[in-house]
């Protein structure tokens, strides 16, 4: 048989590159698709069978406690931190994870722990539920279904919060934390367990909704409105100064409770606490403001985290939270297509959370007469 010319195996080759080139092109522009399609449970929510409860009287349903919950030490901070953490679970089988997901729990105590709760270490003891959280899959569609599926994971964080206060808060200060899909679930919290209970509410130093949308014209408690008030909101969603479709996407998208039902903002403008200056407020904080940016991501619980100072200015523009690219290396988004879409493994405000929330404990300690916490 002849030899094939090899003008006739260059146009071959030269099209097997090109039908690559457009299946990887394919791939890449309608990559969120694909990857919404795989972490789809592909069963309506009202026909789901759920994972387990979590049993929260047993220490397995926490995934951070003291080692002796019920017996504050004279050692420990003044106050308590109640903490809702954000999504770690992917989804695919579940809309809501198991609370012993492997998985999701490995990136909760490597990454978000670390990042997010680690500020709050010496503001507190630390209580943060393991919940059945919604899946990621759930915070990238509008369906009904996610929206179920995010009501459920709040029973379980209502449950939490009752039994912590039931059992280990002793009339104690705390402040509640929440960060992403826990913020939104701390919003629902503060509105029907903390702000509907004056006594509750009269020994909240302050609450943190990370990454979180509130409409600014019914928040669940008033916001903060200067360093050192106590009982107040500190509630933002942050986009990057060059990223405005990621501002347009947190005005369109985001969800927020009405009269217990998720629904979007219609128009509402969030609440914007600003990190850098300690308060609600549409004035720009320039770098210099900025305390100390962190990675913590797979620190030693408890361990402090070098600071990066001045890494960025941050102003509230529309509702939204607009904050500058930082400078180090070590403040970039990183992993997969799920981790990015995760909050992000650093914390820009670390050491500006820190010192705001001791300033609000201490403000409560010396301005309201709280029963002396109970040392047993």
């Amino acid at each position: 048989m002849a030899a094939r010319p090899r003008g006739f195996k260059r146009l071959v080759f030269a099209g097997v590159v090109l039908f690559v080139a457009v299946i990887a092109a394919a791939a890449f522009i309608w990559r969120d698709d694909i990857l919404r399609t795989r972490l789809d449970p592909k069963e309506p929510f009202q026909t789901y069978d759920p994972p387990p409860a979590p049993d929260y009287r047993r220490r397995a349903a926490w995934a951070l406690m003291p080692g002796e919950p019920w017996s504050p030490d004279a050692s420990d901070p003044p106050a308590d931190v109640f903490f809702v953490g954000p999504t770690t679970f992917d989804g695919g089988d579940h809309w809501n994870a198991p609370i012993d997901d492997g998985q999701a729990d490995r990136l909760f105590r490597q990454v978000m722990a670390p990042n997010y709760a680690g500020p709050f270490v010496r503001v507190g003891r630390i209580f943060a539920p393991r919940y059945r959280q919604a899946s990621l899959y759930t915070l990238m569609t509008l369906r009904d279904d996610a929206k179920e599926a995010r009501r459920f994971a709040y029973g379980d964080v209502a449950a939490a919060f009752r039994q912590y206060l039931a059992t280990y808060n002793h009339g104690r200060p705390f402040v509640v934390v929440g960060v992403e899909q826990g913020g939104t679930l701390a919003s629902r919290l503060l509105a029907e367990e903390v702000a509907a209970r004056p006594e509750v509410m009269a020994r909240l130093a302050g609450a943190y909704l990370i990454d979180t949308v509130v409409p600014a014209d019914a928040p669940p408690i008033p916001p903060c409105l200067a360093p050192r008030q106590p009982g107040c909101l500190a509630a933002w969603a942050q986009a990057f100064e060059n990223e405005p479709e990621r501002a347009q996407m947190i005005l369109d998208r985001s969800l927020i409770w009405s009269e217990g039902q998720l629904e979007n903002l219609h128009g509402r403008t969030p609440l914007c606490f600003n990190p850098l200056l300690g308060a609600v407020s549409t004035s720009e904080a320039t770098s210099k403001l900025n305390q100390g940016a962190a990675n913590a991501t797979g620190l030693e619980w408890g361990a402090r985290p070098a600071f990066l100072s001045r890494q960025v200015s941050a102003r509230c523009q529309a509702g939204v939270l607009r904050v500058s690219r930082p400078k180090s290396t070590s403040l970039k988004p990183s992993g997969s297509w799920t981790d990015q879409r995760k909050a992000p493994a650093y914390n820009l405000f670390y050491a500006d959370l820190e010192t705001d929330a001791l300033g609000r404990v201490q403000a409560l300690l010396a301005h309201h007469a709280l029963p002396k916490p109970r040392i047993d």
